[in-house]
């Protein structure tokens, strides 16, 4: 869905049966259609070679559809060259002109536009401000940290104003911190300009905590686009639910059928009680989806449906949660997330604990290659 209170406004951008190929055989993107509404922070999220980039890049200008439209605010841009889009762009390498200063490479698309000169003083100290770098009009690139060019680079593509922003996996050159930061920086600077950001990544964990909604790609195709907690709660197929977060996979055939439930005998083991999602009939295979934070262990709640004994084979401290591992229903590699919480409960390695989780909780899926 769109972000909040845009339901009903014409999309910003559309992408009609958006196909590229390279090579006149091979499709990167396949049929491609999206809406993008207007102040939405919309990330394509996805494995290398999935589409996502060359997305991006038509939408920049950078490459042209094989078959397809893209439309911005209800016009076609298809012979609209990248300089008269009216589109900023945010690169990962920062793309800063290494010979002019701050200000100047700020005042550089303002002159490209032809804006007055005091009104091209006042943008670029208001962009400054916006990414708290006052002071700094001065000095030149090679002057700063890494995170004080991005945001450099980010002011540059915000500086004229434009429709849309596109950002290119800006953060993949910063180190863990100082992208966790820049994060949370650019998704505030996202909700108080009330921009439209189009974000392009790999990592998930950034997706997640910088979108209103976000594609997930695969072979040139959206695999589901929804919220982040939709994306993570109810994947809505194996693929998605292994790419987003961390996650228990559960293979086996569907033996009996019950309303919205499935009995699914897991490598001849065991029967696990699981969610029918997206998969129909007794017999076929599935694979399982479960994320470890809803694994409960020594389980009193009789109403869980599912309740194993497994064998405990490794544990990793992480501070808030205690990384466990288990043996249970074939699956060597069962992950259980148990909470680092005052009294918490201890476990041992090679101990037999008792181990439960709801049938609501467990998603069938189609079965994962």
């Amino acid at each position: 869905m769109p972000v909040a209170g845009t339901e009903n406004v014409k999309p910003l951008v559309r992408f009609e049966h958006i196909e590229k190929s390279f090579d006149g055989e091979t499709l990167v993107v396949k049929d491609l259609n999206l809406e993008i509404a207007q102040g939405e922070f919309v990330t394509m999220l996805g494995p290398s070679g999935s589409g996502k980039t060359t997305c991006l890049l038509m939408l920049a200008g950078f490459l042209t559809p094989t078959n397809g439209e893209i439309y911005l605010d209800d016009q076609p841009i298809g012979n609209i060259p990248p300089h008269k889009r009216n589109i900023g762009f945010v690169f990962q390498n920062y793309a800063l002109f290494p010979h002019m200063t701050i200000s100047e490479n700020l005042a550089y698309p303002l002159k490209v536009r032809r804006l007055p000169k005091n009104k091209v003083q006042d943008r670029v100290a208001r962009a400054l401000d916006m990414v708290e770098l006052t002071g700094f009009e001065g000095r030149m690139p090679s002057q700063l940290s890494g995170g004080q060019q991005q945001r450099i680079a980010l002011a540059r593509a915000l500086v004229f104003e434009p429709q849309l922003v596109l950002m290119d996996e800006p953060l993949g050159a910063l180190d863990k911190n100082l992208r966790e930061q820049m994060q949370f920086e650019i998704k505030h600077i996202h909700e108080s300009l009330g921009i439209t950001v189009v974000y392009v990544t790999h990592d998930q964990s950034e997706a997640l905590t910088m979108s209103n909604r976000i594609a997930v790609f695969n072979d040139g195709v959206i695999q589901q686009i929804s919220t982040p907690d939709i994306l993570y709660e109810k994947p809505e197929n194996a693929f998605v639910s292994q790419f987003i977060g961390e996650n228990n996979r559960l293979s086996g055939k569907v033996i009996e059928i019950s309303g919205d439930k499935f009995t699914v005998e897991v490598e001849g083991r065991a029967t696990v009680k699981a969610l029918k999602v997206n998969v129909d009939e007794v017999g076929v295979r599935t694979s399982m989806s479960l994320r470890p934070e809803r694994v409960t262990v020594t389980p009193e709640d009789e109403r869980l449906e599912n309740i194993f004994e497994g064998q405990v084979r490794e544990l990793i401290y992480l501070g808030d949660h205690i990384r466990t591992r288990v043996n249970v229903c074939g699956n060597d590699e069962f992950i259980i997330k148990v909470p680092n919480s005052y009294g918490h409960l201890v476990v041992d390695r090679d101990q037999k604990i008792k181990i439960g989780w709801s049938a609501d909780d467990c998603r069938a899926l189609d079965a994962f290659d």
